[in-house]
């Protein structure tokens, strides 16, 4: 008996030492120790089994190994393993996007990921195929309607954004499919972000279209409208006066938005005397409304009636700040981007306008580029729109 207590004084892994006189250990004290090391590595293999997920976002769950003795264990629905597919189409209003994302090395263990709906960017493939049920067929060309589930142009068309409160500024650039050359640049050099303007009287206006939508980048439309000097000051074919009535008008209005499609509204080229005339003006604002278009003023004439009538009618409205380009001189459009930048840090938001010069597309390519970095978010036109329909 005397051997076996000293066996329980000895240390795990130590020689026998001499026994101190004054430190006896009993039976129960080595027992109670090694129960509770016993319980303290349990729970921390428990604590460390699974890793909290650092983007609720993007959670990424591998497909689980199904073997006989596995225990069944509760699995939360929005997590819970999938057969695998190659992707699942977002519902309408669904909260979850699901893909399958392939292994680098070629496997087949995939993991599920799951998304969230507005994190996911615009499909640049698709972006230029117009949605048959936008389109009314007229004779001179696809015109842009609701559809029949009340969806919009400027819904469906627009350019996804980040939703967040930030600075945000909008810059649009007209002018386009005037120039050929002009045009292939503004759409290769800008950033998608920046929305592109289309002038009717242009050229290949479609496959511009194409081009520019497959490059992430929002479209409108111009319609020229009347000056207060017109004719001597002339926008060009098509133009829509004071002096017509509301039906050439509109017929008018009518083949401007057939040129094209996939916009979500569109802008005044010039029409400081039309705008301002609510017989003429009215007729052409309900007449956005009832298609679902945006209307984007310029900002050049403080005369407009725009402001009201689109409030009036229903119409996604956005007035620009100021004309960026108004001198060719690229240390004048520089100061001009940055007081749109003080604006929208001012404000939260600011529109600058501008035309596809080859001097305003390089140095707001640049400009855009620097702003990014001290926190100003580029927006399409869309995104600071007005839109009485969503109060």
């Amino acid at each position: 008996m005397a051997e076996i207590g000293k066996d329980i004084e000895r240390p795990l892994g130590q020689a026998v030492r001499a026994p101190r006189s004054s430190a006896k250990v009993s039976r129960g004290a080595v027992v109670a120790t090694v129960v509770v090391l016993a319980v303290v590595g349990v729970s921390a293999a428990i604590a460390l089994r699974d890793k909290p997920f650092r983007k609720p976002q993007e959670v990424a769950v591998s497909t689980p190994k199904v073997t006989a003795a596995a225990e069944p264990t509760a699995t939360p629905p929005a997590l819970a393993p999938a057969a695998p597919k190659v992707e699942t189409p977002a519902k309408t209003g669904g909260p979850q996007i699901i893909h399958i994302q392939p292994q680098a090395d070629g496997g087949t263990n995939a993991p599920i990921v799951i998304r969230d709906p507005s994190s996911v960017g615009q499909n640049l493939k698709i972006a230029h195929l117009p949605d048959k049920a936008l389109i009314e067929t007229s004779e001179t060309g696809p015109l842009p309607m609701r559809a029949a589930d009340g969806r919009r142009p400027f819904d469906v068309y627009a350019r996804p954004w980040s939703g967040s409160r930030g600075a945000r500024v909008a810059i649009v650039i007209g002018g386009l499919a005037v120039s050929q050359t002009g045009t292939q640049a503004a759409i290769a050099k800008l950033p998608p972000e920046v929305t592109l303007a289309f002038a009717p009287q242009g050229n290949s206006i479609g496959r511009w279209m194409t081009a520019a939508r497959q490059g992430g980048h929002e479209i409108v439309m111009q319609v020229p409208l009347e000056p207060f000097d017109y004719p001597t000051v002339n926008p060009g074919r098509n133009t829509l006066t004071v002096a017509a009535s509301a039906e050439d008008n509109l017929k008018n209005l009518h083949w401007a938005l057939s040129r094209t499609t996939n916009y979500t509204g569109v802008m005044n080229y010039m029409g400081a005397r039309f705008s301002a005339d609510g017989g003429a003006m009215g007729p052409f604002m309900a007449e956005l409304g009832k298609r679902g278009l945006a209307y984007i003023d310029d900002g050049s004439s403080a005369r407009s009636l725009a402001p009201d009538l689109a409030l009036k009618d229903g119409v996604p409205f956005v007035a620009g700040d100021m004309a960026i380009d108004a001198v060719q001189d690229r240390g004048a459009i520089l100061k001009k981007l940055d007081s749109l930048e003080a604006t929208a840090r001012a404000k939260g938001t600011a529109v600058g306008i501008g035309s596809a010069f080859d001097l305003t597309v390089d140095t707001v390519t640049s400009w855009v580029a620097e702003a990014k970095k001290r926190g100003i978010e580029i927006v399409p036109i869309s995104a600071v729109a007005i839109d009485p329909q969503k109060g």
